[in-house]
């Protein structure tokens, strides 16, 4: 797992944190947007020399881990997570820092070659003109008009330099615009990554300071007596139970223990490099928005027409025949199941329209079938197992890992997580102009993040 892995229990945040938080140099905004090459070198050194002490504090952390538990040693690992945590919360001080000033470039840039546009089209309406001018007079009207042979061949050669600076402000403009386009792909690629440089050190500042209200709590409790610590460890043994006993909640089948969802996804994550806390926040939105949609059942393979599960409600076209209707009736018959009786999801409402759409998603990815059927020959090489079942928790857990993995989640930043989020949700990346697409995405991330909590505290006992 990538440096967004945050541990929980980590400790006091002033007291140990301040050495480490001076060394990384914040640069005020102004100063930020006119990076000399000396600043940014002075901003790489410290970047790097922060790399090296996270490595140090996480050795002793991992050493650590393979010691008997103690109270001490519970305290020297707090202690180095708390050190490695405010490292790399200054990391992203410096990645910030560094971002604002490449931003604020490629800002400038943009603006120059927007302006060099601008003064292009004035020119070429100006060249347009004096060509539309020279179109309208015949060459006999030329000739007639010139006071001999030579004035004649001048004029020739004059509309031939018009036409030649018109092909080269065409070529100029052109190379000039397909620039401007390289300029806001990487303009916008800068503000993802500062985007996500931001989230992680939010996400950093947060386990800090839930970890310094459990230690100073245990601190309190223990007071340096082993035979008390163990009593603590016993109540975090008895919490991580807790979380392994959970039930997480699957769309259109039945639940699984977190503990069992964890295995699944942490399998995934290995063949996907998707976070198994991504894997599990997808699949438990999807869970949320089964229980406010609702299933239903396909009573049409021809028309794909069917009904609410709950109350037998008409639905036209919860699938689309043939093209999901055929493949569901052969996932379905695969499996030994009847079609009938198989629950789907239901389109978001009762009459059908070319915006409302169609429903049909199978089981907790909420594949539709012709789909799951593009998926199915991946999630049974991946699993290593037969027929892929769309209702059986691992298979669905992978199909949504390969899926966030094609879409680009396997990066593990901040902004590619939420994109993948959104596409999975509607085909496109988040946008303010759909709230609810934007909403899907960002409900995801911030249940990911709770997952990855728990995640990190099984981890860590």
């Amino acid at each position: 797992m990538k440096a967004r892995t945050f541990v929980l229990g980590l400790s006091t945040f002033v007291a140990l944190g301040t050495a480490v938080y001076c060394m990384a140099t914040i640069i005020p905004r102004a100063q930020a947007q006119e990076l000399t090459p000396q600043e940014r070198a002075t901003l790489q050194a410290q970047y790097d020399q922060l790399q090296q002490e996270i490595a140090q504090y996480q050795k002793v952390i991992d050493d650590t881990k393979n010691k008997e538990k103690s109270l001490q040693g519970d305290v020297t690992q707090l202690d180095a997570q708390i050190k490695k945590a405010q490292a790399e919360i200054n990391q992203r001080t410096l990645t910030i820092n560094t971002l604002t000033s490449q931003i604020t470039q490629k800002a400038k840039n943009i603006q120059t070659l927007q302006q060099k546009i601008d003064a292009g089209h004035d020119s070429l309406a100006k060249i347009l003109r004096e060509k539309d001018q020279i179109d309208t007079t015949s060459l006999m009207i030329l000739a007639l008009s010139s006071g001999s042979l030579s004035q004649l061949m001048a004029d020739t050669d004059n509309i031939d330099s018009v036409n030649q600076n018109l092909q080269d402000l065409f070529d100029e403009l052109r190379g000039v615009k397909q620039q401007t386009e390289a300029e806001k792909a990487a303009l916008a690629a800068q503000q993802d990554k500062q985007l996500d440089a931001k989230h992680d050190a939010q996400v950093l500042k947060a386990a800090v300071s839930t970890a310094q209200q459990q230690k100073t709590t245990e601190l309190t409790v223990t007071k340096g007596q082993e035979s008390a610590y163990n009593k603590v460890l016993a109540q975090k043994q008895a919490q991580a139970q807790q979380i392994r006993n959970a039930l997480f909640n699957l769309r259109d089948t039945k639940g699984i223990t977190f503990e069992s969802a964890l295995q699944y996804a942490t399998v995934a994550q290995q063949k996907t490099g998707v976070r198994a806390a991504l894997i599990l926040a997808i699949l438990s939105q999807e869970s949320d928005l089964g229980a406010n949609i609702g299933s239903c059942y396909v009573g049409n393979l021809s028309t794909g027409d069917g009904s609410r599960i709950k109350d037998g409600t008409a639905y036209e076209k919860v699938m689309k025949a043939p093209r999901d209707t055929t493949p569901f009736e052969a996932i379905t018959s695969a499996l030994g199941l009847s079609w009938q009786s198989t629950p789907v999801s239901c389109p978001l409402g009762r009459t059908y329209t070319s915006s409302r759409g169609y429903g049909g998603a199978l089981g907790p990815s909420q594949f539709i079938p012709s789909t799951w059927q593009l998926f199915a020959p991946r999630i049974e090489k991946g699993l290593g197992e037969g027929t892929a079942n769309p209702w059986n928790p691992q298979d669905a857990i992978m199909a949504t890992a390969l899926y966030m993995s094609d879409l680009g989640a396997g990066s593990q930043s901040y902004t590619a997580e939420r994109n993948a989020a959104c596409k999975y949700y509607s085909g496109r990346s988040c946008d303010t102009r759909s709230p609810i697409n934007y909403t899907y995405g960002n409900s995801v991330v911030t249940k990911a993040d709770t997952f990855q909590k728990n995640i990190d505290f099984l981890n860590n006992l």
